[in-house]
């Protein structure tokens, strides 16, 4: 298996040497254009891994994503030219990123993001697009894309990734990866809570297996709510053939294993309980653009148009509109679990097709019903994890017309660790084909 368990075995029985690993993240880097948004120099990375923390991952190359857990020495600006011009590289890690340090994983870059990770696609003003490693006219998803695209293509084996409205989940389903959207709360914000957002946002990271995303959150948290082997399984009626066809087919393998599967209540286009969550994001998202871009001294002229109108809405919310928004997501957790009925975990698809093509998210128009629709339509059902702090697991369950499909575990609160267990039927369900090396190092 190439992934980061694997790597990391390689480097410590000394079947290639740290520096000859990074050494191949960067020139494979080089390779895949559109991922990565900023990167240290070759001798800073080069330099960094004899520096690199005895670990489950010690000497494995890594990249934070340009939104969320800052990494010192590198200028995290959110995908935002207009941003970068006004920050500076940051002097230290914040909690996870040094968490994740001390696994032994070695930050030399950041992956790419929409801008200020407003879309489920990666394309960025004024750098290449970010493409899925399947198809290059396919996005890798978003606000995780470049994450996605660097660990599908073989530039990192594991990267840092994000999730306040699926962006974790939606890159895993695009480019055939696993990406747990830990629980709120479990994995460390602070000190800055940069990327809090009312606690609507998670971040561990984007992974080639199971037992990479199980490694990482054992460095960075512990959960001990367990689980029943009892799964409701819920499939949208906008999902495609192959999105239904991938999801019962976990539905199987679970069933095979000893879960208890049964249906789940029937999810139509557009409930309450689908429409009403990504509401109460947008209301979150758009105050914290305005709080954020003002706070950096961005004037609206400096953004597309997309960004700007959130960031006129948010300025025009009230503060008890806010504070709404903070009480809806308390109610809409009770009501998401009692929604979970006598089961304990949900199965659903991620996407409702395959991954849009580039393109299916601009940013040069100010309609931000028609963006806000797009998403929750590419992604049903991702904001109920978000607004209900919720872990959700996103897995590969099939392979479809040259092109992965994802599927996702959600549980019961602070169940991450059980989670995980759980999923442990669907780890070998579909063999992604992947490149077979991961840095250029065979494994």
């Amino acid at each position: 298996m190439t992934d980061a368990t694997a790597l990391a075995a390689a480097i410590a029985e000394g079947r290639v040497s740290t520096r000859d690993v990074m050494a191949a993240s960067l020139a494979r880097m080089r390779e895949v254009p559109g991922a990565v948004s900023r990167v240290l120099p070759d001798e800073e990375a080069l330099a960094l891994v004899e520096e690199a923390a005895p670990g489950p991952f010690s000497g494995v190359p890594f990249l934070v994503k340009d939104l969320g857990s800052l990494a010192r020495g590198l200028k995290q600006s959110a995908g935002s030219a207009a941003i970068a011009k006004r920050i500076e590289a940051s002097k230290a890690d914040s909690s996870l990123i040094a968490l994740f340090r001390a696994a032994g994983l070695v930050p030399f870059g950041l992956s790419a993001v929409p801008e200020v990770g407003l879309a489920l696609s990666t394309e960025p003003e004024g750098q290449p697009p970010a493409t899925n490693s399947f198809d290059a006219s396919r996005t890798p998803g978003g606000s995780s894309g470049g994450a996605a695209a660097a660990v599908a293509s073989g530039i990192v084996a594991i990267a840092h990734a994000t999730d306040a409205a699926g962006s974790i989940r939606v890159p895993a389903a695009c480019c055939g990866l696993w990406g747990l959207k830990p629980s709120r709360g479990v994995s460390p914000m602070g000190p800055d809570y940069n990327n809090w957002l009312m606690g609507i946002a998670s971040e561990l990271v984007l992974a080639r297996s199971l037992r990479d995303v199980r490694t990482a959150l054992a460095c960075v948290a512990k959960t001990d709510v367990p689980l029943a082997p009892r799964v409701a399984v819920i499939i949208p009626e906008t999902c495609d053939d192959s999105q239904r066809a991938a999801t019962l087919g976990a539905a199987q393998a679970l069933e095979a294993a000893g879960y208890t599967v049964t249906d789940g209540p029937p999810s139509s286009p557009n409930p309450e309980y689908i429409s009403r969550p990504m509401s109460v994001i947008r209301t979150i998202l758009c105050a914290a653009l305005h709080e954020g871009l003002t706070a950096t001294g961005v004037p609206d002229e400096e953004l597309p148009p997309l960004i700007r109108a959130a960031r006129q809405e948010g300025e025009a919310l009230t503060g008890v509109e806010v504070f709404g928004a903070s009480r809806s997501l308390m109610e809409l957790r009770d009501n998401i679990l009692e929604f979970f009925g006598e089961t304990d975990a949900l199965l659903m698809p991620v996407l409702s097709g395959p991954p849009p093509k580039l393109g299916a998210f601009p940013m040069d128009y100010a309609d931000l019903d028609a963006h806000f629709l797009k998403m929750e339509s590419l992604a049903p059902n991702a904001a109920w994890a978000n607004v209900a702090g919720l872990p959700a697991l996103a897995f590969p369950a099939g392979f479809d017309d040259g092109l992965p499909v994802g599927a996702q575990l959600i549980g019961r609160p602070n169940s991450d660790t059980a989670l995980l267990d759980m999923a442990a039927p669907l780890a070998h369900l579909v063999d992604i084909p992947f490149p077979q090396t991961i840095a250029g190092m065979p494994i």
